[in-house]
């Protein structure tokens, strides 16, 4: 459904993934406004980046092999537009509340289909794939990094991770925006700059990483269970990092504080290509030049290939720079998350009192502590199952609504 939706927008809507020049020009619009385009980008990305781009890149290799690093292109190019439109509908439905906009998915469905109750189940969909599933591999990530340097107690260091996340959210919406915008532009900064000194010094092996990748992905001696194997697990990983399609960046789309629908759109294919094409593409060629393939591991988060590359290009230094990363990114993936969260509950109980929000809150760093302690496989299948059904929904959604998107 994904793919199918992506090729159709794709025609109608002129190939717009190709389209770089007016991925930007959404920046400029706006700018004096408290809740700005580059704001909402940057909340997008602390919720796409997360473990997707790190841990989620590093399992799609050790289950499926380098190929999957390929399908993971190609899924990401093919179902990019359904972002633009998810988030052009997220801008055109969006509703002013508290002084801050509020949409998304539940939104479109509900005001521009009339199918109230399909709206609830998404509504609570998102709730339970991000309180329960998005956040808790997220704080799983942490532990599970923090463990293999310092040999941590798990209880101890999500008991950390939830009283730092308390912190931010019981600031309320505009100040998870604001701890966002803020996190987001200095990690990914960091984390690039390292990956291309990496790829730097190892420039050499760089053409064989590229030809392996592509053989792969192309393996069609081993049709059937090898190739399908890397071909699915290539466009679940693909999916899982960028969501384009599901429909979670479009209520982050929705905070804009305008009403330029397109330029909205734009902004959040760049996002997905910053995502999936740039930091899963840095993270896989840092696993691939080292010598991952030595490993043996059980109950793989996918963390531990990355903070292994890492360490191994690195010394001691990689594993500074690991954990700084994947705490920075993990934590802002856990209180946009939570926001994702509290705006779905917000939807389906409008007059919900202050103490019920609280009471989510509370739930939530419990499950952060909880997420530190649980199998990692059992996180990544629910999640997964979560993410199928939120696309299943949303892809019905915005296919229904394609005339408002062509108008």
């Amino acid at each position: 459904m994904l793919f199918a939706s992506g090729i159709y927008f794709s025609r109608k809507l002129g190939w717009l993934q190709f389209n770089f020049k007016n991925m930007f020009k959404g920046f400029v619009s706006d700018s004096k406004k408290e809740v700005t385009p580059f704001k909402t980008l940057m909340f997008t990305l602390a919720a796409r980046i997360g473990v997707g781009s790190l841990a989620g890149v590093a399992l799609a290799i050790y289950i499926g092999g380098p190929g999957t690093i390929f399908w993971i292109w190609l899924s990401t190019i093919i179902v990019v537009p359904n972002a633009y439109v998810e988030s052009f509908l997220g801008v055109l439905f969006h509703e002013k509340k508290d002084g801050v906009y509020q949409g998304g998915p539940t939104y479109y469905i509900e005001k521009g289909l009339n199918k109230k109750w399909l709206a609830k189940l998404y509504a609570f969909l998102v709730l339970g794939s991000y309180i329960f599933g998005f956040l808790t591999i997220q704080s799983n990530t942490i532990t599970k990094s923090f463990i293999k340097s310092f040999n941590t107690s798990p209880i101890i260091i999500g008991i950390i991770v939830a009283i730092i996340t308390g912190l931010i959210i019981f600031k309320g919406t505009k100040g998870i925006i604001d701890a966002s915008s803020k996190l987001m532009p200095f990690i990914a900064v960091l984390y690039i700059a390292v990956s291309l000194y990496i790829i730097g010094t190892n420039v050499n092996h760089l053409g064989h990483v590229f030809m392996t990748i592509v053989k792969g992905a192309f393996n069609f001696r081993s049709m059937g269970a090898g190739f399908l194997t890397t071909l699915i697990i290539g466009c679940q990983r693909g999916i899982f990092s960028n969501e384009a399609g599901i429909g979670s960046g479009a209520i982050a789309a929705a905070l804009v504080d305008s009403d330029d629908a397109k330029g909205q759109g734009m902004i959040q294919v760049a996002g997905i290509y910053f995502t999936s094409l740039v930091l899963c593409t840095l993270t896989a060629f840092i696993i691939m030049l080292s010598n991952y393939n030595s490993l043996p591991y059980n109950n793989i988060n996918g963390i531990e290939l990355t903070q292994y590359a890492l360490s191994y290009h690195l010394g001691n230094l990689g594993d500074i720079v690991l954990l700084i990363t994947i705490f920075i990114f993990a934590f802002s993936t856990i209180i946009t998350g939570y926001y994702y969260g509290e705006n779905s509950l917000r939807f389906l109980k409008p007059n919900i009192n202050n103490w019920e929000i609280t009471f989510l809150k509370i739930i939530t760093l419990l499950l952060l502590i909880l997420g530190s302690l649980i199998n990692s496989s059992i996180l990544w299948n629910l999640v997964d199952i979560f993410i199928a059904l939120m696309g299943i929904i949303n892809i019905y959604a915005i296919c229904k609504l394609r005339d408002k998107i062509r108008k």
